[in-house]
């Protein structure tokens, strides 16, 4: 009860032992690289369990989706100027760049690039949304290792400490704000393309995703620091 107590409160990345002291260092503890290297590979192996899944793709796909049907760009390039957007947004935000935010991209890519190859891919509606499920939390259990070593996050989790911050909110709440706003946004861009809104684009795994995350992350962060204490 007091870890789910402390899952829905959680409002500040906690500070362990092998938390980097300052984003920008570049000569982490053996410790601190290999615990944010390790998290990063857990992120992208639930990214990829998601992929697997075949029940909707998450809400920053739905975005890039909606971006490329109202314009001539491809999927992969939409993705990208979205990066940059939400990296851009960090500005006011007063948010550091870390090594953790150059390995973010490469070591999740990487681990989704070969990890589709032997992961399940579930023909049945419930063992779809069961790994839409274990994706999450595993996305979620990833986060709390790799932001609690303070070495740089990524654009998205970026954006979500930064606006807590900025509005002293739960990290669970902002985080799932986020989340739905982009499903929201997407979908509105993909309105002139129903079939393609809901046959390929939004399923239950967006929703689930969209819910689940805020939770999910919190919950990571929560079950790390404490474990981090314990130990």
């Amino acid at each position: 009860m007091k870890l789910l107590r402390e899952t829905f409160t959680v409002k500040e990345i906690p500070k362990t032992s092998w938390s980097s002291e300052d984003s920008y260092n570049l000569k982490p503890k053996p410790t601190t690289f290999i615990l944010l290297v390790f998290g990063l590979f857990l992120f992208g192996l639930g990214e990829s369990l998601l992929i697997t899944s075949g029940a909707g793709v998450g809400p920053y796909t739905v975005l890039a989706q909606g971006i490329s049907n109202l314009t001539d760009w491809s999927l992969g390039f939409s993705t990208f100027v979205i990066s940059i957007f939400v990296l851009l947004l960090w500005i006011p935000l007063k948010q550091k760049p870390g090594m953790g935010t150059i390995l973010n991209a490469f070591i999740i890519a990487l681990t989704i690039e070969f990890s589709v190859f032997y992961l399940p891919y579930p023909q049945t509606y419930f063992l779809q949304v069961f790994q839409v499920v274990i994706g999450v939390l595993i996305i979620g259990l990833g986060s709390g290792f790799y932001l609690i070593c303070n070495l740089g996050a990524g654009p998205r989790d970026g954006l979500m400490i930064g606006l807590q911050k900025a509005t002293n909110m739960r990290i669970y709440s902002i985080r799932t704000i986020i989340e739905i706003s982009v499903v929201v946004i997407g979908s509105i861009c993909l309105l002139n393309n129903i079939d393609k809104l809901l046959g390929e684009v939004v399923g239950l795994g967006t929703m689930i995703f969209a819910l689940g995350i805020g939770p999910s992350v919190a919950l990571g962060i929560s079950l790390v620091g404490r474990l981090s204490k314990e130990t």
